[in-house]
């Protein structure tokens, strides 16, 4: 029983994560798009409005467009089925099941802006004085936040990438 709860809980996780940045990107583009930048506690926060077509910090936006739809809709999606697959053959749980819900979601949610929009909406930048991120959105901290529970998961040895685990 505790492994079912353990998936209801992550699907939660992915379908809170999912609303949450299309909420937020929804009101970014109500409220952002056209106008200007808005600056928070000291500019370490600002909430500015910009449609990406690239991946990461806009890299890939200049390549071809059939190109980019394999490159940035295509394999992404690919990758997170077969990261599903690895979770549910191998029994994932904890730590590396909740990173891959997060992963999953933020992927899931920025594809949907790729498949309906043809970029993703980005909204938010970090930082202090010339020091500051590129802008991104909900979705991209929760593929980060992922990642790196995935990390911890498999450097503390409760991954594997083997079917090892699932015959215990």
């Amino acid at each position: 029983m505790k492994s079912l709860s353990t998936w209801v809980a992550a699907f939660v996780l992915v379908v809170g994560t999912i609303g949450c940045d299309r909420a937020t990107k929804h009101l970014a583009a109500i409220n952002l798009d056209g106008a200007p930048a808005q600056s928070f506690l000291a500019d370490t926060v600002r909430f500015q409005y910009a449609e990406n077509t690239g991946g990461f910090l806009s890299l890939g936006a200049s390549l071809p467009a059939p190109v980019r739809l394999v490159v940035f809709t295509v394999t992404p999606a690919l990758v997170l089925i077969a990261a599903i697959v690895m979770a549910v053959r191998d029994r994932w749980s904890g730590p590396a099941l909740f990173g891959l819900a997060l992963f999953l979601a933020g992927g899931a949610s920025n594809l949907i802006d790729r498949a309906t929009r043809g970029s993703v909406i980005d909204f938010m930048n970090v930082g202090v004085g010339p020091l500051r991120t590129g802008i991104f959105n909900v979705a991209d901290v929760a593929v980060l936040i992922g990642l790196a529970l995935l990390v911890v998961a498999r450097s503390s040895g409760r991954l594997r990438y083997d079917s090892e685990q699932a015959s215990r």
